[in-house]
């Protein structure tokens, strides 16, 4: 199917075209990935690309877990630029590359936060979005963050159709989640049988006090790593684990 991307007189996408063509799980990973670095860690972006690998391959904070090879996020970059999604930075040594998502999408920030936290950790309540998000946005309240996401939800047509689906509550869960389309149609199915899915009995104020100390340490590693990575790459030194 050809693309009917077209340009504004500026040269800027007009916005839904990029949902002609879904992402790809890598792509998705290292938009999300951009998306998040941009707000957590702002002295350290744009992101190189040993950075950007890293921030992928983060054991924490990612769901799933990934393993992209330098060459599978470079051809991830590639397409994301032909979507005008991510832009490369000139002026230094080393390249680096940012995200363009909310004017590509077409979408408000707080609707392009969730967007990129629903991409990092997969289907979330309103209530975990609005809780993981802190960082990158402070939402007011979960029926803030609702709101947003029932105009992606109703997103019309003439704008590339919807972004989100809330999906079917799982079994034992009080809450339902949000998914996002940006990949394709989301296999329900798949994520009702995924234990890693499934709703906690655990009561909302333990999971929030259980989720802020989790965030905390996430947070603080991301950006301990974030500061070595610089400071390797300013002395010219290689990564640990490379030659």
């Amino acid at each position: 199917m050809t693309s009917d991307l077209q340009t504004s007189s500026a040269g800027r996408p007009r916005g839904h075209d990029f949902q002609q063509r879904p992402l790809s799980p890598a792509e998705a990973r290292v938009l999300g990935t951009l998306m998040e670095k941009a707000r957590t860690v702002p002295d350290s972006y744009p992101l190189t690309l040993n950075a950007l690998v890293t921030g992928c391959n983060q054991k924490s904070s990612r769901e799933p877990v990934m393993n992209l090879a330098d060459a599978a996020v470079l051809e991830a970059l590639d397409t994301l630029r032909s979507l005008h999604m991510v832009l490369e930075g000139s002026g230094s040594r080393v390249t680096r590359y940012e995200h363009n998502f909310p004017r590509a999408a077409g979408v408000p920030d707080q609707s392009a936060v969730l967007l990129g936290m629903l991409m990092l950790r997969g289907p979330q309540t309103a209530g975990e979005l609005r809780l993981n998000t802190e960082r990158w946005y402070k939402f007011l309240d979960i029926a803030s963050v609702d709101g947003f996401l029932e105009e992606l939800q109703e997103r019309s047509a003439d704008k590339g159709g919807p972004l989100v689906v809330k999906l079917p509550r799982a079994p034992g869960a009080r809450e339902q989640r949000w998914a996002h389309l940006l990949c394709g149609p989301v296999d329900v199915a798949a994520l009702t049988t995924n234990p890693s899915t499934q709703g906690s009995a655990a009561t909302e104020d333990e999971l929030i006090a259980l989720t802020r100390r989790l965030a905390t340490l996430e947070n603080t590693v991301a950006a301990l790593q974030d500061q070595l990575q610089n400071l390797n790459e300013q002395l010219g030194l290689s990564q640990p684990g490379q030659p």
